[in-house]
C-alpha cells in the first residue's frame, strides 16, 4: 500500500543463509529481514538467486573471489562468516566493491582450544592407536612392543600463535602442569605473563624446545606452509604435532615423511588442503595419527554461539550501523547500502 506520501515502502531486506538458525539467532533478524534457508552453489541459477539477496551467510566451502562477487551482483551489502577464518574470501576484491566482509572471531575460541587439547592427548596418551589395536583383533600388545605414551605433567608445549584459541589453549595446558612457550610476533610480552608461557623469539626456538607443537596461527601469504620439511627438522625427535587451525599452513607431504621416518611420534590434524581431502590421503593410513573432520569448533554451544553472534553482526549491517567485527574496516563509509 502507498504511504501518505504515495510512496512505497522499500522491500524487505533478504539474507540468505545455508545453515539453519536457531530461534535465539533468527529473534535477531525477524524484526529487520526475510531469512531464506538453503543450500549454496556455484552455478547460473544459484548466482542469478544470490543477486536478489541483501546479504549472504556463507560457509567455508567454496572461494570467495572477484568473479564470485561480480556474478552475485551489486545488490550484495555483506559476506558474513560465522567463525574466524576468512581466507577464503577475497578481502581486497570485496573491499573494493563496497562489500562487508563481517565474522565472529570470539566464538569458536573454547570449543577449538578443547578440540586441540582433546587431540593433543588421544595422541600422546596412544588413546587412538591402542584403540586401533584392539579392535583389530590383536588384543593386548606384548609389553615394550607398543610406544609408551606423554606425561603431560611437566612436558613442553609449543604454541604457534598465542591469540584468542592459542591462549585458552594455554590456559588449559597449565592446569595440566605444562610448561607453555609460545611464538607470535603481534602478542605483547604483558599478554603472555597473564597467560603464564614464556614468549619465544624465532619459531624455531619453539619447535625445538617442545614435546608438543600446537597450531593456532591464521592461514595468510606469511603462513603459508610455515610448517615445512625445514622447519620440521628443527622439532624434537620423538615429539608430536596438532594442527586445528588450517591445512594451508602445514606442508602435508613433508608431515607424512617426518612421520613414516620416525622424527616425530606422531600428529593430530583437523584440517587439510585442500577440503575435504582425497579418500586416500596418507595421514589416513599412518599408524600414528588422528584424523578428524575439521570438526574443531563443532559443538553444541560452539555452533550457537556462532550462529547467534553472526545474526547480531548482519543486524549492524541492516540498521546500517559499523558491525563490531568488520574484518575490512577500510571499506567502511565506501560500502554499499
Amino acid at each position: 500500500m502507498p504511504n501518505l506520501e504515495g510512496e512505497r515502502p522499500p522491500p524487505p531486506a533478504r539474507v540468505h543463509t545455508q545453515m539453519p538458525l536457531p530461534p535465539q539467532a533468527l529473534a535477531t533478524l525477524e524484526p529487520l529481514a526475510k531469512v531464506i534457508v538453503g543450500p549454496a552453489g556455484n552455478t547460473d541459477e544459484w548466482y542469478a538467486e544470490a543477486a536478489t539477496y541483501d546479504i549472504l551467510i556463507i560457509g567455508g566451502n567454496i572461494a570467495y573471489d572477484s568473479l564470485y562477487m561480480d556474478r552475485i551482483g551489486p545488490r550484495v551489502r555483506a559476506l558474513a562468516r560465522p567463525g574466524i577464518g576468512v581466507d577464503r574470501i577475497d578481502l581486497a576484491a570485496a573491499t573494493a566493491r563496497g562489500i562487508l566482509v563481517v565474522n565472529t572471531p570470539d566464538a569458536p575460541t573454547e570449543s577449538t582450544a578443547e578440540h586441540a587439547v582433546a587431540l593433543m592427548l588421544g595422541l600422546t596418551k596412544r588413546v587412538a592407536a591402542s584403540d586401533r589395536i584392539l579392535r583389530s583383533g590383536q588384543g593386548f600388545p606384548r609389553y615394550g612392543s607398543f610406544t609408551p605414551g606423554l606425561e603431560a605433567l611437566g612436558a613442553t608445549l609449543g604454541l604457534v600463535g598465542l591469540g584468542r584459541i592459542g591462549g585458552r589453549v594455554a590456559e588449559i595446558a597449565r592446569v595440566l602442569g605444562m610448561r607453555v612457550i609460545a611464538h607470535d610476533p603481534f602478542v605483547t610480552p604483558e599478554r603472555a605473563a597473564a597467560l603464564d608461557v614464556e614468549l619465544a623469539p624465532t619459531l624455531r626456538d619453539v619447535l625445538a624446545a617442545a614435546d608438543v607443537v600446537s597450531i593456532h596461527c591464521p592461514s595468510i601469504p606469511e603462513t603459508y606452509r610455515l610448517i615445512n620439511a625445514e622447519t620440521l627438522a628443527f622439532m624434537r625427535p620423538g615429539s608430536f604435532l596438532v594442527n586445528v587451525s588450517r591445512g594451508a599452513i602445514v606442508d602435508e607431504d613433508a608431515l607424512v615423511e617426518a612421520l613414516r621416518s620416525g622424527h616425530l611420534a606422531g600428529a593430530a590434524v583437523d584440517v587439510y588442503e585442500p577440503e575435504p581431502p582425497p579418500a586416500d590421503h596418507p595421514l589416513f593410513s599412518l599408524p600414528n595419527t588422528i584424523c578428524t573432520t575439521h570438526i574443531g569448533s563443532y559443538t553444541t554451544a560452539g555452533l550457537l554461539k556462532m550462529q547467534t553472534q553472526i545474526c547480531e553482526q548482519v543486524a549492524l549491517v541492516l540498521r546500517g550501523e559499523r558491525p563490531t567485527n568488520l574484518v575490512n574496516p577500510e571499506v567502511w563509509g565506501k560500502h554499499r547500502k
